[in-house]
């Protein structure tokens, strides 16, 4: 059954508040309800999302329950200390462990090709038809990343975490770094954080991770051995993450997997702070003017 792996357990801290349930469309409709709509008429079958109990009711009556008479929906939970053993969290920090952990989460539910996405990004209508025609044929061992140029990514208020790809001629990933921090400077260049430290340029039109990704079950088999080697070195601190991108880069370098890069033409973009929710608002309006969404989504 074709899922949608949904990660929405963030509360949005950049933007202040739970921007998944932040109305977008002209009838109250969120990011997340457009995602959910373009994969349901891309084919896929059940959505999962990954939450946190804090807020599972509140996300259940305000998203969940607008699709769950047309797509099955299932809900998985990220917590602090759902961690392989021996590791359990140290008392001080408060935060989860990344996408990684995220996805981790729902283990349990997924047997059988999946999509990760974010619940704040909007993708477009291409970019879910791709991901379900890769999915028809995809090879165990192999998964796809949807990708767009970094330019097309970048927020007008401030800085924003981008995995940065190397792809090959024939369209395959050959790494993925994640990098942080990015934004323009006074001199029209884009410069980011990498996860050394250092701070670097970034061409414009380098192709980026924006967390659309597609696997297969083994992907979770090799994301728990890169997770414990992560938990191995970042256990006992407050802070630090384990990304997607990261793990994949890995398991590219091991040889362990082969990415397909899925080209798009579909617009992206997203809400990570409370003055971009503007931009978004009137890129919907456009699209629902130019045909590719109703007018609303319910029904």
């Amino acid at each position: 059954m074709p899922t949608l792996l949904v990660l929405a357990a963030g509360m949005g801290s950049r933007y202040g508040g739970l921007k998944q349930l932040d109305p977008m469309g002209p009838n109250g409709e969120t990011v997340l309800d457009y995602s959910v709509f373009d994969a349901i008429r891309a084919g896929f079958e059940r959505v999962v999302f990954v939450i946190r109990e804090d807020f599972a009711d509140a996300f259940r009556e305000g998203i969940g329950s607008r699709f769950s008479d047309r797509i099955k929906v299932d809900y998985a939970f990220q917590k602090l200390d759902d961690l392989p053993a021996p590791y359990t969290p140290p008392a001080s920090r408060t935060k989860p462990w990344g996408t990684t952990h995220a996805v981790r989460a729902a283990r349990h539910l997924i047997d059988d090709a999946f999509a990760v996405i974010n619940a704040d990004d909007f993708y477009g209508r291409d970019a879910y038809a791709k991901a379900a025609e890769f999915m028809a044929s995809i090879p165990a061992q192999h998964c796809a990343m949807v990708g767009y140029p970094l330019k097309n990514t970048l927020s007008d208020h401030g800085q924003v975490n981008r995995g940065i790809c190397e792809v090959s001629e024939t369209g395959v990933l050959s790494s993925v770094e994640e990098v942080l921090k990015i934004g323009r400077e006074s001199d029209a260049k884009v410069t980011g954080e990498g996860m050394d430290g250092e701070r670097r340029e970034i061409s414009q039109v380098a192709p980026v991770s924006m967390n659309f990704w597609i696997f297969t079950p083994q992907f979770l088999a090799d994301l728990e051995v890169e997770f414990l080697e992560f938990l191995q070195e970042n256990s006992g601190k407050d802070s630090g993450e384990s990304y997607i991108p990261t793990v994949v880069d890995s398991l590219i370098r091991q040889q362990k997997t082969t990415c397909k890069v899925l080209e798009t033409n579909s617009s992206w973009f997203g809400v990570t702070y409370p003055e971009d929710k503007e931009l978004v608002v009137a890129s919907i309006r456009e699209l629902i003017a130019a045909g590719d969404y109703p007018q609303s989504l319910a029904g």
